[in-house]
């Protein structure tokens, strides 16, 4: 089993996240996929000699995601969830493990569009955040949504892994 290292920074005052329930859920998700061979099997890990996967998490609020937005992507809105797939993204020559981990990146999420979002879907906000986990994920390990085979393909994994830790998501 992949040894995983969160860096877990809640910068968003009105919700206080369970941090252990969140670090639980995330490795579980994170297992999951490294068990799916297609994904273990495509994802930028493949290949690789290592021991153990990092990356952090910054919960933030939709001000702060419209910031990263406009200065890091040249967009002018606020987002859900941004990935920074560093070590996905990087080339080959960029690509380093140090001391048998690797670092896959960032995922931040607005936990205020996080609670609106499901709101609007009538879920918990908890079954929200984890579905955005799950994706965010997805995106570490170097799959995207850019056409309709791709975002089912994430879809499906995305609710079969939450569907693994007991989550029923329907909601897309």
């Amino acid at each position: 089993m992949i040894k995983l290292n969160l860096f877990i920074d809640n910068i968003y005052l009105n919700w206080t996240v369970d941090k252990e329930k969140f670090e639980d859920v995330t490795q579980k998700l994170f297992a999951y996929y490294m068990n799916q061979p297609e994904i273990a099997e495509k994802c930028c890990l493949n290949n690789y000699q290592y021991e153990s996967v990092a990356f952090d998490f910054l919960l933030c609020n939709s001000k702060k995601t419209h910031e990263i937005n406009k200065e890091y992507r040249r967009k002018d809105y606020p987002a859900d969830i941004i990935t920074f797939a560093v070590f996905a993204d990087s080339t080959e020559e960029e690509k380093f493990v140090l001391d048998l981990e690797i670092n896959l990146g960032e995922i931040i999420i607005a936990l205020d569009k996080v609670t609106d979002e499901a709101e609007k879907k009538d879920i918990s906000k908890e079954t929200e955040l984890y579905f955005l986990i799950s994706h965010g994920i997805l995106h570490l390990l170097g799959f995207d949504h850019q056409t309709e085979d791709e975002f089912n393909f994430i879809i499906k994994h995305q609710k079969n892994a939450l569907e693994s830790i007991g989550i029923v998501y329907d909601k897309v």
